[in-house]
């Protein structure tokens, strides 16, 4: 069961009544497309219905294509993995979906001997602010189905061959001729009307994973979207650990990942800004002081990188990797969990008054009410314990920049977001895949999956009349081909936004209203759990 309201009568421009979002809708109309969204032909049907869910805060749901306008070109395929093979450069390297054009030929020749209807195809991606584009490798595809059920068929009958790949629709591609359809969910902060307050939230700590929805209920929020990229795997740290900066309520809790772009927000939904971020931090006792590798983090483990010097395989920025450093000092604040994680090392565990109570080896437990900790591994142990002694006071500062060097002091009230790429600064298309560390060296296939194919996405942003904008797409599916990095760039100038990045998406990609999740997420188990969420929440009402 889908849980959007965007079906025919939304198209056909019919008004839907005001209880389809119980209890928000103060105002639905439908509206003129003046500015069609820039996906696929001009000629595409595009409907938007906008609804007032608090004063202040509009929800715009727009659908483009679909319909009528379905297109007959698209359809499902098989995506081969492609091994390294006689003619390839490394004969040893693993399988993947992205080869030389060689090894392309040298598998569907092959494949075609054995019955199957192969073709290797090139593939290009565009340019981007920081990236030459042009061709990325060649994919070997099977077959040409009218449904996914008969791809799937197709792919079974691959691996008993010995092949593997997955069932794929040609929409998904990226094709700027593809004609949708699109779903689209836009929320709008207006700060001259809004009364309410902008909020992010991880839940009852740092390290675990809650749902959009329900850290939106736990909160009594108007409506929500999924935020900032963070851990999933345990073995690239914590999960649900924030992978980049966060601060919420105005506290440092995880660092940047090295000039990454941070979404700040201020409760009252003015001055949102998109800023690049790097950081310092240290731990004091009297006159000596050592330098901080990170916050809140599982030591050795640096998700999306861009950590210190020493950091393997690159202190640089480098999406969707954790790289390691088996020497680093990582401070743990309250907010991170029931207790800091187990290893070999040491750990300084600090009261409330910053007084070491403990050295404990090894490190890892519970934390004394409102205390804190630092922990060290590898060559940094002598150098805490050199420097922490019981009954010490331990200082901790940590510092944030902007992309300037200018020190960011957050309020209380500020919560920063990480984020990535960008993808639109001073009203100009701005996307950069590299910087931020979305250009895999040597794995094409990576990219061609991220960053080019058309993927669900949440992305956010200013206007040029200071609105906060936050935009949810839909995709993976065929009644919603979703955005490429690319067009999301577009989508978010189109929307007048002046500076935009984006979030995390995929199956994290979720939109709240009144509780209920709108949108309709990718994974097959549903909404997914994720680190965080930015929540627009009613006024408060004083008593």
């Amino acid at each position: 069961m889908k849980k959007r309201l965007c079906g025919a009568a939304a198209v056909l421009g019919v008004l839907v009544t005001a209880g389809a979002l119980p209890s928000q809708a103060s105002s639905l109309a439908a509206q003129p497309t003046r500015h069609a969204l820039p996906l696929g032909p001009a000629d595409l049907t595009e409907t938007r219905t906008t609804t007032t869910l608090q004063p202040g805060v509009t929800l715009t749901r727009i659908v483009r294509g679909g319909g009528e306008t379905t297109d007959s070109a698209l359809h499902w395929t098989v995506e081969v993995s492609i091994p390294g093979g006689e003619t390839s450069p490394d004969p040893d390297a693993p399988p993947t979906t992205l080869k030389d054009r060689a090894s392309a030929d040298e598998l569907a020749t092959e494949l075609r001997a054995k019955g199957f209807e192969a073709r290797a195809e090139q593939v290009s991606t565009p340019r981007t602010a920081d990236y030459v584009g042009g061709p990325l490798g060649w994919r070997v595809r099977v077959g040409t189905f009218d449904s996914q059920s008969a791809a799937t068929a197709e792919r079974t009958r691959l691996r008993s061959a010995g092949h593997t790949g997955s069932a794929v629709y040609t929409g998904w591609d990226g094709d700027t001729d593809a004609r949708g359809p699109w779903h689209i969910d836009v929320l709008t902060i207006d700060p001259h009307k809004f009364r309410g307050r902008l909020d992010a939230s991880y839940g009852p700590d740092l390290e675990n994973r809650e749902t959009t929805s329900d850290l939106s209920t736990a909160a009594g929020a108007t409506a929500a979207v999924n935020a900032g990229f963070f851990v999933l795997d345990p073995k690239a740290g914590a999960p649900g650990d924030p992978a980049g900066v966060g601060v919420y309520d105005g506290r440092l809790l995880s660092e940047p990942v090295a000039g990454r772009p941070g979404l700040v927000l201020h409760d009252n939904g003015r001055r949102t800004q998109v800023t690049r971020l790097t950081w310092r931090g240290r731990v004091s006792a009297g006159a000596s002081s050592l330098p901080l590798n990170g916050v809140n983090r599982v030591p050795g483990l640096i998700r999306n990188c861009g950590g210190t010097p020493g950091d393997i395989p690159t202190s640089l920025p480098l999406h969707d990797a954790t790289c390691t450093n088996p020497d680093e000092l990582i401070t743990f604040t309250p907010e991170y969990g029931d207790t800091t994680p187990p290893g070999h090392g040491v750990e300084a565990v600090l009261d409330a008054r910053d007084r070491v109570v403990e050295l404990r080896s090894p490190r890892g437990g519970t934390l004394p009410p409102g205390g804190s900790s630092v922990q060290a591994t590898g060559r940094r142990v002598a150098d805490l314990t050199a420097l922490a002694h019981t009954g010490d006071r331990l200082r901790i500062t940590t510092t944030l920049l902007d992309e300037r060097g200018h020190r960011v002091q957050p309020t209380p009230k500020t919560d920063i977001l990480n984020a990535g790429p960008e993808l639109v600064r001073d009203g100009r298309l701005h996307v950069t895949p590299a910087t931020d560390g979305m250009v895999h060296p040597d794995d094409p296939s990576w990219y061609y999956g991220w960053v080019h194919k058309r993927n669900p996405r949440t992305l956010a942003g200013v206007d040029a009349a200071g609105r906060t904008v936050l935009v949810t797409a839909d995709g993976r599916s065929t009644e919603s081909l979703g955005l490429s990095i690319g067009e999301s760039a577009e989508v978010a100038k189109s929307l007048g936004l002046r500076d935009a990045a984006n979030l995390d998406g995929g199956g994290s990609t979720t939109m709240v209203t009144g509780g209920t999740v709108i949108n309709d997420p990718s994974d097959a188990a549903g909404e997914r759990p994720v680190g965080d969420a930015l929540l627009i929440l009613p006024r408060r009402q004083h008593h």
